[in-house]
């Protein structure tokens, strides 16, 4: 007996679809990756009571780290957090194996940060937000070349 499927648009979307919807992307890329899994890496920036003022999410993942998020609180930018937070991330994902880095960033945020810590621009995606633009950045990854 066939089931009856419907697609629909979700208008408050569960976080427990999203996981399942990551999480069945996850278990069909690894039939293509020999089993390989993401693996998470953080690195912080906390106050002396311990309250996180910044830091970056990234992960390992089939040789590649992927950085997906950076933030620092705009007192402590420009102030070198910012290229020790990129540091620990990538010599923790040379430890891992990974021999290059991606990650994007829209023109308002930290292209010319990115750029100065060797990142190269592969892709720009033209109004993305409306009247800006969206880049994509490599960077090959090499034993004590992360600071």
């Amino acid at each position: 007996m066939a089931t009856s499927l419907c697609t629909a648009l979700e208008d408050k979307p569960s976080g427990s679809d999203i996981n399942a919807i990551v999480h069945g992307l996850l278990a069909f890329n690894q039939s293509h990756t020999n089993g390989a899994t993401p693996e998470y890496l953080v690195a912080t920036v906390r106050d002396g009571e311990g309250k996180l003022v910044g830091g970056v999410v990234a992960a390992a993942y089939v040789s590649w780290l992927q950085v997906s998020a950076l933030w620092l609180q705009d007192e402590l930018r420009g102030q070198g957090y910012g290229s020790a937070l990129m540091a620990l991330i990538e010599e923790a994902a040379i430890k891992k194996g990974c021999a290059n880095a991606f990650l994007e960033t829209f023109d308002f945020q930290a292209l010319p940060f990115y750029e100065k810590r060797g990142y190269t621009v592969f892709s720009r995606l033209p109004d993305f937000p409306p009247g800006g633009a969206r880049y994509a950045l490599t960077k090959a990854l090499q034993a004590g070349s992360a600071d």
